[in-house]
């Protein structure tokens, strides 16, 4: 971010964004697998579970990000070419869960046959209905979310994965390619935020959409304990 010069608009949005991702990081820590996974208690089950629940929304991550590609018109090409580029970099990475999963001691049949968890299914909805509207620049707000959870926690949980676990094969590839990657991801949605923060509007509806992704994503957290 540092060669990155916001607007006076883009900041106010970067400035809004940030305060939701802060309530979202202090909510993360009160659920149930999340505090597990943080105090070196998580259970090898607990962990097959969470890739297992993962895996079903990244499958649907490309398919929004790509829906909401087609979704504006000529007057955000450049937003649209953005948004084309992280889908198509993004739209395998289930592959990486599986294999984990696999690592981890799961079978490949379960995580592919799996339905999405509660939240998963209300997360998916929401997304899908919101790439389908105009120009729906307010996804910026879920992609804040999304991506920021790559960047920020990623690195971190594989860590505390391989100080509880041992395995055969590398079971964290997932994250460990998050935590690597998404820094670049990050500095495409400042360029992007700048890109589409023009209004008052634009900014009320990019953090409104973080505010509902973000408590999604937590509901679907918190469900994997319910399944």
């Amino acid at each position: 971010m540092e060669n990155t010069v916001l607007t006076e608009s883009g900041k106010t949005c970067l400035q809004g964004l940030l305060k939701v991702w802060l309530d979202f990081d202090l909510s993360l820590n009160k659920v149930p697998i999340i505090q597990r996974l943080e105090q070196n208690r998580l259970s090898v089950e607990d962990y097959q579970k969470l890739l297992l629940n993962l895996r079903q929304q990244v499958v649907e991550g490309s398919r929004w990000i790509s829906r909401s590609a087609s979704s504006f018109d000529r007057h955000y090409s450049d937003v649209r070419s953005t948004v084309i580029h992280h889908a198509t970099e993004e739209h395998r990475d289930y592959l990486l869960l599986e294999a984990d999963y696999v690592a981890a001691g799961g079978l490949l049949t379960e995580i592919q046959s799996a339905k999405k968890n509660i939240g998963s299914e209300a997360l998916h909805g929401f997304l899908m209905y919101r790439s389908s509207q105009p120009n729906p620049v307010d996804l910026i707000g879920a992609m804040w979310i999304i991506e920021g959870l790559g960047n920020k926690m990623a690195s971190r949980w594989a860590k505390l994965i391989s100080q509880q676990f041992t395995f055969e094969k590398s079971a964290t590839s997932f994250m460990e390619y998050h935590g690597n990657n998404d820094e670049n991801h990050m500095r495409e949605l400042y360029q992007l935020i700048d890109r589409v923060a023009t209004s008052t509007k634009n900014v009320d509806d990019i953090i409104r959409t973080s505010k509902v992704v973000a408590k999604l994503y937590q509901l679907q957290l918190e469900e994997i304990d319910n399944g």
